[in-house]
């Protein structure tokens, strides 16, 4: 079992004035902490599934691909934490949360909806962050491999409405 360790969101929010759909995670895993950046466990399905759903010519493989794909989709990426104490990966292991200013994206950008990549990301936003920003957020089922009662099909499904 791993143990807890204090951890502190090391990346920024990817948006830009234009971004009309924020999409926000829990916390980063391990490989993503590794990596410096959203969604860098090679199982997870956040980028095949986006690629699919707004359909980009090819998974994008560089930061800089992942980025220019979300931008020119109009679509924010960032989390819900900004600093915790967590073991490994695990968001049910996640305590002594310090939420991430979200508020900040909203002012700068037109966000229009927000979403939540897994039921965890939808219940601290709500718990830390809704009470600030007034914006309600949508659940999503996770994108992670540790939801495998999810295909990528079913996640297509669940997540085509953030194509409005």
């Amino acid at each position: 079992m791993a143990e807890f360790s204090r951890q502190t969101h090391e990346f920024e929010p990817v948006y830009d004035e234009r971004s009309r759909i924020l999409i926000l995670g829990t916390f980063p895993s391990v490989k993503s902490r590794e990596q410096h950046f959203y969604y860098g466990h090679p199982q997870n399905r956040f980028w095949k599934l986006l690629a699919a759903l707004t359909q980009w010519p090819q998974i994008p493989q560089t930061i800089e691909e992942k980025k220019q794909m979300l931008l020119e989709n109009e679509i924010a990426i960032w989390d819900v934490i900004q600093s915790c104490d967590i073991a490994g990966s695990s968001d049910s292991s996640i305590k002594n949360v310090v939420p991430s200013d979200v508020g900040s994206v909203l002012k700068n950008s037109r966000i229009e909806r927000i979403y939540a990549n897994g039921t965890t990301a939808k219940k601290l936003y709500e718990k830390y962050i809704l009470p600030g920003t007034g914006v309600p957020i949508i659940g999503l089922p996770s994108t992670s491999p540790a939801n495998a009662a999810y295909s990528l099909e079913r996640l297509k499904e669940s997540w085509q409405q953030i194509l409005f």
